[in-house]
């Protein structure tokens, strides 16, 4: 699959792969962003294929009939069950207590649409689970994409924050309102 992936994102769509997690990190979380298309999955899945990273993804249960359950689970899809919040959290924990290798991709801004904050949800998983965050990146204006530098959380969430936000400003969404982190206008995407 990796050659197949390789020869449509990068030959033919003319995009630029880059990165690796080291190989001495057998788990992490990682945030990809900006999210602000369905597209950016498209463009993702292919280029963790590229890089040979094989990575997992939260999925509603009841998107696992035949046939779309098949290629979701082919594509690293995990089902989940649409429970409380907690009950999702363990069963999480549960995915990287009992794997050698789990690569667990969230995308902290959580929908497509505009947010004001991104959502805790992956900087908790990574606190509880002593696991890196792994920040990967899409950019439509460079056509580039791939693996950024590896963050270790401190618990303190505001300040980690404003380090992650550093690395993630540079990159340009494919709808660039929607994007919390534009440094075009921010008084619009990140209101007081």
């Amino acid at each position: 699959m990796q050659k197949i992936a390789e020869f449509i994102i990068c030959r033919l769509l003319g995009w630029k792969i880059s990165g690796q997690i080291p190989p001495t990190v057998k788990k992490a979380v990682i945030i990809v962003a900006p999210h602000t298309s369905l597209w950016d999955f498209v463009y993702g899945r292919l280029a963790f294929w590229v890089l040979g990273i094989d990575v997992r993804f939260m999925i509603n249960e009841k998107y696992f009939f035949p046939p779309l359950g098949w290629l979701l689970r082919a594509l690293g899809g995990q089902p989940v069950k649409q429970t409380r919040p907690t009950r999702l959290l363990r069963e999480i924990f549960g995915h990287f207590k009992n794997s050698k290798s789990y690569y667990l991709v969230i995308t902290p801004e959580g929908t497509r649409q505009h947010v004001s904050r991104w959502k805790k949800g992956f900087y908790q998983i990574a606190i509880e689970n002593k696991v890196p965050v792994v920040m990967a990146f899409i950019d439509y204006k460079k056509k580039k994409g791939g693996i950024g530098p590896l963050f270790y959380p401190s618990g303190d969430f505001d300040k980690d924050m404003k380090e992650m936000e550093k690395f993630y400003r540079q990159f340009h969404a494919k709808h660039p309102e929607r994007y919390n982190l534009n440094k075009e206008t921010p008084e619009k995407h990140n209101p007081k």
